[in-house]
């Protein structure tokens, strides 16, 4: 890790110390606990719970932690409701680690609920995107607008909408389907994509563009780069390059699925997507690895539609774009 906190080491040492005042607690108690041991242990519990669905991240997507933590919380709380509550007896204080499971399980469901089938939050995390979406964005993706999948499984069980060309989309990384990543949809299957002398074609139709001035890039010293509008779809939306970059650089091609349906050399490429799948580029063209390097994206890979950037602590006049 560079820089930052390191948030598992946090976890580790936080989950460990709660275990051992649970487990002392347990070994060491003879009689009612005292108010203090209450307080704390009413802190413990939780922290425990968090610091381990936190951990499990490490194996696993988030969608999996939260559908987890939903079932061992409700399990906790469907026992003692059912086999243990009914036993106590009167005036006898309900267990800290059901009080929690009664208050986490809701919430839980909710947060699942809403993030599986409704709206899920991201982090831009990478300038591939500008103009369009800059590092430090927050934003907001429509997880129905192509369909009702189940979580976890990522399994399409309701058509809704299609993917369109054009569309800012996140996806699961083919190359690391446990890593998110977010483009714009230029290749729909069959399509013919072509990109030679920063020129975007589609089955062998130039897409419109004009240039619309210049975008200071902090990242690069400050230096103006062209920014274009382009027009993929119905609307058109920013794109910008690098004029000294190349078209593609070789060199950083992988071998991917269907890599013979595309053509490459140093003017550029032509990939005719594969049935099910699309072909991705970001925004910043001559900084983004996308498709042209690492392949398609599988239909079943796609997760939502970017629309709403909720959230810039770096520059909060952005709050509130909508994303074309």
């Amino acid at each position: 890790m560079q820089g930052g906190l390191n948030w598992e080491l946090i976890a580790m040492v936080a989950g460990a110390a709660s275990a051992a005042l649970i487990g002392w607690d347990a070994a060491a108690r003879k009689g009612p606990r005292s108010d203090t041991m209450k307080g704390i242990l009413e802190i413990a519990w939780p922290v425990l719970f968090i610091a381990l669905m936190g951990l499990l991240l490490k194996f696993t997507d988030f969608a999996a932690v939260l559908l987890i933590a939903g079932v061992v919380t409700g399990i906790i709380w469907l026992v003692d409701a059912r086999a243990l509550a009914p036993g106590r007896g009167e005036g006898v204080p309900e267990p800290i680690v059901v009080d929690m499971a009664r208050a986490f399980f809701p919430v839980i469901v909710v947060v699942f609920l809403i993030r599986s089938f409704w709206i899920e939050p991201f982090k831009i995390p990478s300038g591939s995107m500008k103009p369009t979406l800059l590092v430090g964005d927050f934003i907001l993706v429509n997880k129905y607008t192509y369909g009702i999948r189940l979580p976890v499984l990522n399994r399409k069980v309701m058509e809704v909408g299609e993917v369109r060309r054009g569309d800012v989309v996140v996806f699961r990384y083919p190359v690391d389907p446990s890593v998110d990543y977010i483009k714009r949809v230029v290749g729909l299957p069959g399509d013919k994509v072509t990109y030679a002398g920063k020129l975007l074609a589609i089955n062998g139709r130039q897409v419109p563009v004009q240039p619309s001035g210049y975008y200071t890039d902090s990242e690069l010293n400050y230096v103006r780069l062209p920014t274009f509008s382009e027009k993929l779809g119905e609307k058109a939306h920013a794109m910008m390059v690098v004029p000294p970059e190349p078209v593609v650089n070789l060199s950083q091609v992988r071998q991917f699925p269907h890599r013979d349906n595309c053509e490459y050399n140093d003017d550029g490429f032509t990939c005719t997507v594969p049935p099910g799948h699309y072909f991705m580029m970001g925004d910043n063209r001559d900084q983004s690895a996308d498709s042209r390097y690492w392949g398609f994206v599988p239909d079943d890979h796609i997760k939502g539609r970017a629309f709403l950037v909720w959230m810039n602590f770096g520059e909060l006049k952005r709050i509130g774009n909508s994303i074309e």
